[in-house]
């Protein structure tokens, strides 16, 4: 399976939590009315639409939410994760709106018929949007009336509607941790992971991960290791690395150790054996990989001991903090 299919899959396990669906729409979304929303809101319908696009069944997601009053909103996410730019895709939004705007007149013709002919008859708001974490810059047009022949001379005449792109080379690591919340945490891995190096991801300030835990649901936990490990591992990290990322997110005071060291720890001890047999206990690598790989060994080595996570932290808070120092 290539590896954009593997991140589709995996944004559309996110979207599939109404409750993340509902951070993002707030996050992204600058628009008063979206601030309310709430999971119980919104409905997915993907399905109604998605035999249409076969090839696109991991990468797009209809939702009808529900406003104040008794118009809905039908958001079209359509994840973008390709190295090219997809130039299409102001007119796949264009036959996606026509799709939901039809199924919502026949829905109003089955409860009263002929309500689509009065003069009082409205169709919903359809909000387009995109989200791309691509290499490139995102080069299409967003505006259908752009991607048409004369669309001077023939203006009046051709749709005009734009798509809202969410670019996240756009957003910084710091924006990034400001949304705060589970999404966050899981934006923050899909925008470092072709970062060579777990530490960057390992290394997020503590008083943003103590208050993530605080704000994961128990039953969210679970979810959100998947992804983590899932967009790492299709990512060349090693098991091991992706562990030690995904425990981030773990409810480690329930796992009878706490904090984030006594997390990774744990971490290793569960992928001790796994790394053992891979032979990446063994591995030589350059510079830095080098240096984090021997220092691995190294608390792998006081686990062999039969050292328990807190004697392991004595031993090596001198580095630890001197490391801090130079940073």
């Amino acid at each position: 399976m290539a590896i954009h299919n593997i991140t589709d899959n995996s944004f559309k396990r996110i979207f599939d939590d109404h409750r993340l669906f509902a951070d993002f729409i707030r996050d992204f979304i600058q628009i008063d009315i979206l601030a309310e929303i709430k999971p119980e809101d919104i409905e997915d319908i993907s399905e109604r639409f998605l035999p249409l696009f076969q090839e696109n069944r991991d990468a797009d997601t209809v939702k009808r939410i529900k406003l104040k009053g008794d118009t809905p909103l039908f958001v079209i996410a359509v994840l973008e994760h390709q190295s090219k730019v997809n130039f299409r895709s102001c007119f796949k939004m264009l036959q996606y709106i026509c799709l939901v705007l039809d199924a919502w007149e026949k829905e109003a013709e089955k409860e009263k018929a002929g309500s689509s002919l009065l003069k009082d008859f409205k169709y919903p708001p359809v909000l387009p949007m995109i989200f791309y974490d691509g290499k490139g810059e995102w080069t299409a047009e967003r505006n259908f009336l752009d991607r048409t022949h004369l669309n001077k001379v023939f203006e009046k005449y051709i749709p005009k509607f734009e798509y809202e792109l969410i670019n996240l080379n756009d957003y910084s690591e710091e924006e990034i941790m400001k949304f705060g919340g589970a999404l966050s945490f899981l934006l923050l891995v899909n925008k470092l992971r072709n970062r060579r190096g777990s530490i960057q991801i390992t290394q997020l300030p503590d008083d943003y991960v103590e208050k993530l835990r605080l704000q994961i649901p128990e039953d969210m936990n679970k979810l959100l290791v998947d992804v983590t490990l899932s967009l790492l591992e299709k990512s060349d990290y090693k098991r091991w690395e992706a562990e030690q990322a995904a425990s981030l997110v773990k409810k480690a005071e329930q796992r009878e150790y706490g904090g984030m060291f006594e997390a990774m720890i744990e971490s290793m001890k569960e992928g001790q054996q796994e790394a053992w047999e891979e032979g990446w206990k063994g591995g030589r690598e350059e510079g830095r990989e080098e240096g984090r790989e021997e220092h691995r060994e190294y608390i792998l080595s006081l686990l062999d001991q039969g050292l328990s996570a807190e004697e392991i932290r004595r031993r090596l808070e001198p580095e630890y903090k001197n490391s801090k120092v130079e940073r």
